[in-house]
């Protein structure tokens, strides 16, 4: 039987966390979820009742996934049974209360270090430092959703390392009880050397591959697993399709890469996005004329600063 519960919930791809006040008992000045004690089976009603004082979110807005096994964490000198839950929020408008004095929306991939603020400001991802949590909070995301990891490849194998991924993942036997922790393979086309892997916690996709001393066979070319979760954004910049004109502005020095004008240098002198086309002038040419061609023609080799 569960002591208590904390709510995991998503906006589109943010998660909520919250920090509790300095005058709580346990796991002061900590992020947390939502926690709570109260009934687990039939309709939650405590649940949400503990949402909606907690945060002002109401049941209307929420929407139940799923609900993880119960953790044994310490709180003080006790050890409570806390079952994590995840709900889908349509809106972000909250307000924290009760235990909470603040709160963010983060990309889950920033759960246990700092906030996306402090981030854009850090120097690299060495310069991140831990955010105080209480006890276990990523392990149980990790019980009810995913995180994102980068699995470093030899570069020209990652379409098949990940091909490999999932074929391990659909195969019996010792990587049975990995299958329902390993959720999904990504390849950006455009990624080199790296391919992402959806798992709720970094050892099920170590053990996958066959590295940190367990007894799968080792996959060659995926060469490790790195620290830390992924962020969201981060595959995003890979998977959203980006405009043929991204990058190229009126000014813009360029190269020509296909045609009878392949190699010729010229200036860009107007971008069409709405066609993906620019209109250029050639250098060399005797009398300057405007040519237009499709923006993935040319090559920018100098920007307007």
């Amino acid at each position: 039987m569960s002591d208590g519960f904390i709510v995991f919930i998503r906006f589109e791809d943010k998660l909520l966390l919250l920090k509790r006040s300095e005058g709580v008992a346990d796991f002061a000045n900590s992020w947390d979820g939502i926690y709570g004690v109260g009934n687990l089976e039939g309709d939650l009603d405590d649940v949400y009742m503990r949402i909606e004082d907690s945060t002002g979110i109401t049941q209307e807005s929420l929407t139940f996934v799923r609900k993880g096994a119960a953790r044994g964490i310490e709180f003080g000198n006790r050890l409570n049974e806390v079952t994590p839950i995840l709900m889908i929020s349509d809106t972000n408008v909250m307000e924290p209360r009760t235990l909470y004095e603040e709160a963010m929306w983060i990309d889950p991939g920033f759960l246990n270090v700092l906030s996306p603020d402090e981030i854009e400001d850090a120097d690299d991802i060495s310069s991140m430092q831990p955010r105080p949590t209480v006890s276990q909070l990523g392990d149980m995301y990790g019980d009810v959703a995913g995180f994102l990891y980068m699995l470093k490849t030899t570069i020209g194998q990652e379409q098949k390392i990940a091909n490999e991924v999932r074929a391990r993942l659909s195969g019996t036997g010792s990587l049975r009880d990995v299958q329902g922790e390993v959720f999904s393979v990504i390849h950006p086309r455009l990624m080199r050397g790296y391919i992402f892997v959806e798992a709720s916690a970094k050892h099920h996709v170590e053990k996958l591959i066959g590295v940190a001393g367990n007894d799968t066979t080792r996959m060659r070319g995926a060469a490790k697993v790195l620290p830390g979760e992924a962020p969201l954004a981060v595959v995003s910049n890979y998977l959203e399709p980006k405009s043929a004109t991204a990058g190229i502005q009126v000014g813009s020095i360029v190269e020509i890469r296909v045609g009878h004008f392949k190699g010729n240098r010229a200036r860009v002198t107007g971008v069409e996005e709405g066609k993906e086309e620019v209109t250029v002038e050639l250098f060399d040419a005797a009398i300057p004329i405007p040519i237009t061609m499709r923006a993935d023609n040319v090559h920018v080799t100098e920007r307007v600063n």
